[in-house]
């Protein structure tokens, strides 16, 4: 969650790891890991708010455009799933193996259209990143891949460890094709997702200084920190009308924002906060929500140079590889 909200970037991750000695070649895996988080950042900045909608192609089969209430309430009969959601709502956090399985079993299994459990899922990940997140339900529900995914109570057994059957997923992968919507899924919800924004006090702002705006991705205290200026972490209702948090994520960010010295928390508008307080000086960092501020816009840190659209991660790792210097494994 610290690297999706700002704190630290892929890039300082990456150079504390090459400062300590490690290998390139040896930490592979991990270095991709990281540039998934880039690659899926390079995309949005690219296409916009098409990610919003079925990037590729239309998602095939779409029956409903709401979720499985048995998600929500995390009864749908897999004990390894039903677990996850549970501790999902209580840290907010879900194995991306985990999350995976939960958008094949609303899109692929349970013939819903990605959006709504996307935002059901982006509403509680403290580590909300509506790229990866958006775009990673859209693989998944083959709108943004050439197939759907899916996964059986064999693969589930596999990674979640396991031992369960006679679920319906328990299935050979040949009969995904045949299966009817299993009823434990047919009775569909609208979750509930809405973020009850902080009081906030009156800035203290002197509008001959710069203002520094942060935002809910950017949290970087090592941003311009050794600027004489205001920092204002800016809560746009608009926002979060549109991209809801839960409290739990909300409290997190606003913590985060602990470690900025003298920032002032402001819920309000950025086009109303710069006319009521007569803003001339303005900074921000670069990031596809930020499209209607003004002022001086700082580019993020990103762990590589690559910086085009890629239809895919490993096209886009290619180029990032050659950067460190390696062939790629694959």
């Amino acid at each position: 969650p610290y690297i999706s909200r700002g704190a630290i970037s892929t890039r300082q991750v990456y150079h504390s790891l090459i400062e300590r000695g490690y290998d390139p070649k040896q930490i592979e895996k991990f270095i991709q890991e990281l540039a998934w988080r880039d690659y899926w950042q390079q995309v949005w900045m690219a296409k916009g708010d098409s990610i919003n909608s079925d990037l590729r192609r239309p998602q095939p089969d779409v029956q409903n455009h709401q979720m499985p209430r048995a998600v929500i309430e995390a009864d749908t009969g897999i004990e390894a799933i039903d677990q996850a959601i549970k501790e999902f709502y209580r840290t907010g956090y879900m194995h991306n193996h985990v999350r995976m399985y939960v958008a094949a079993i609303c899109c692929t299994v349970g013939g819903s259209h990605w959006k709504t459990p996307a935002r059901w899922m982006y509403y509680h990940l403290l580590d909300g990143d509506w790229a990866s997140n958006a775009l990673s339900w859209q693989w998944v529900a083959g709108a943004n891949s050439g197939k759907q995914y899916v996964a059986n109570q064999g693969n589930i057994n596999k990674y979640c460890h396991s031992d369960q059957s006679g679920t319906f997923l328990d299935i050979p992968y040949a009969e995904f094709d045949e299966l009817d919507i299993p009823t434990v899924l047919q009775d569909l919800a609208d979750p509930e997702l809405q973020t009850e924004l902080p009081s906030t006090d009156e800035l203290n702002i002197d509008p001959e200084r710069p203002t520094l705006i942060y935002t809910t991705y950017n949290l970087d205290p090592q941003w311009r920190s050794e600027m004489d200026a205001d920092r204002i972490l800016l809560l746009e209702p608009s926002h979060f009308k549109e991209y809801p948090i839960s409290q739990k994520s909300l409290q997190f960010i606003l913590d985060l924002g602990q470690n900025i010295s003298e920032l002032q928390v402001h819920v309000g508008e950025f086009k109303a906060l710069k006319q009521s307080h007569g803003l001339q000086d303005i900074y921000f960092k670069e990031h596809p929500f930020n499209q209607h501020f003004e002022g001086t816009m700082d580019e993020r840190d990103w762990m590589f140079s690559v910086k085009s659209y890629y239809r895919s991660f490993f096209a886009f790792w290619k180029r990032c590889a050659k950067e460190i210097g390696q062939k790629t494994l694959f």
